[in-house]
């Protein structure tokens, strides 16, 4: 029996001890701090800086367009025509009423000053005194209202010429000679502004120290932190801040910025959609290849060496702005630290490595 175990148990020695998976060839570096240089972007809306709905301000008929669609106009420049016909008989006829009633009330000052001379004398009764006082009076009053419908209708007539607010690019008429158009409803055209022009864009509210400092620190107009780009093509005019909205939106966290881009050749239009790319600029930030980052469930690991560049372990990291092909590292790398850059997709927690030339990685 004794023999029959010490047989067994040399058999057991005698099997090839169980090899674990070859070292995985990879390439690997060191983490260093750089300097970067990047754009961040943000979606944008250009707007114009004034913008006026031009309305009718009294009932009529256009007689007069006289602007063409899409083109500059100056401020005070006539631009529509209503008709005036009503409106001028309805002043001739206020003037004449105005200087029927300055004519009674002539005459009232003159009567109440011959009574005023004839009660000091006492040559005259009282209640005559009185009346001619009062007829005074009223005929005053009859002169200021006189004075008010003629300054009521001579408006009237000033709104039946339709001229420009500002200096701007007027928009295609929505109305056309001979159209009816009604107080404070018909809606004529829109005139806005365009050099400069506005460029709106939301930001949330962790950024607001980054964009105040931003815009104390404008040094001029030919700065290029700002530029405004439409997919790959980028207007070639740099901007700067204009207005910092006054409080946060509660219910999103965000608040709005304003920029002003020159415009000379007109070549921005009111609610254009771009993308508004803001210079950054960081020093001593961790900047690794993308190439070794690996994703799972929506959050990014990289494999760092252990044991002497011998094994790896999976580390998560908090990313930055990608730079090529490169990309920065918040959180979760040292300076100094190595870690995998080429071999990534064959490692898992706790592989085994070989270093390689990046020529021989797999």
């Amino acid at each position: 029996m004794l023999l029959l175990l010490v047989a067994v148990a040399c058999g057991k020695n005698d099997q090839p001890a169980m090899q674990g998976p070859p070292p995985v060839s990879v390439v690997a570096q060191k983490v260093i701090h750089a300097n970067a240089s990047y754009y961040d972007e943000y979606p944008a809306i250009v707007r114009a800086l004034n913008e006026v709905e031009l309305r009718a301000q009294v009932n009529g008929y256009i007689t007069g367009i006289h602007f063409t669609e899409g083109q500059r106009v100056k401020k005070g420049e006539r631009l529509y025509s209503i008709d005036q016909q009503q409106y001028q008989a309805a002043y001739q006829q206020a003037l004449a009423n105005l200087q029927t009633q300055e004519a009674n009330l002539l005459k009232a000052e003159k009567d109440v000053e011959r009574y005023r001379e004839l009660d000091k004398r006492d040559a005259i009764a009282k209640q005559q005194v009185d009346y001619a006082e009062a007829t005074y009076s009223a005929a005053q009053k009859q002169v200021e209202a006189a004075k008010a419908a003629v300054n009521s209708v001579q408006t009237n007539v000033r709104y039946s010429t339709i001229v420009a607010p500002f200096d701007g690019t007027i928009g295609i008429s929505n109305v056309r000679l001979g159209a009816a158009v009604s107080a404070g409803q018909t809606l004529l055209n829109t005139i806005s502004s365009d050099n400069p022009i506005a460029v709106d864009v939301t930001v949330d509210q962790r950024e607001i120290f980054r964009f105040t400092q931003l815009q104390k620190n404008a040094t001029s107009s030919s700065d290029s932190t700002f530029r405004l780009a439409f997919g790959a093509d980028v207007y070639l005019a740099s901007g700067k801040i204009s207005v910092i909205d006054r409080a946060v939106d509660p219910q999103t966290g965000s608040i709005r910025i304003r920029l002003t881009f020159p415009n000379p050749d007109h070549s921005l239009r009111s609610g254009m959609s771009g993308t508004l790319r803001v210079q950054t600029h960081t020093q001593n930030s961790v900047v690794i290849p993308f190439e070794a980052v690996t994703e799972q469930l929506g959050e990014f690991f990289v494999y760092v060496t252990v044991e002497d560049d011998k094994k790896v372990s999976q580390r998560k990291v908090l990313l930055g702005k990608q730079i090529g092909k490169n990309i920065i590292v918040r959180e979760g790398l040292k300076e100094g630290e190595t870690i995998v850059v080429k071999g990534v997709q064959n490692l898992r927690e706790g592989s085994a490595i070989a270093l390689a030339q990046p020529e021989a990685a797999k």
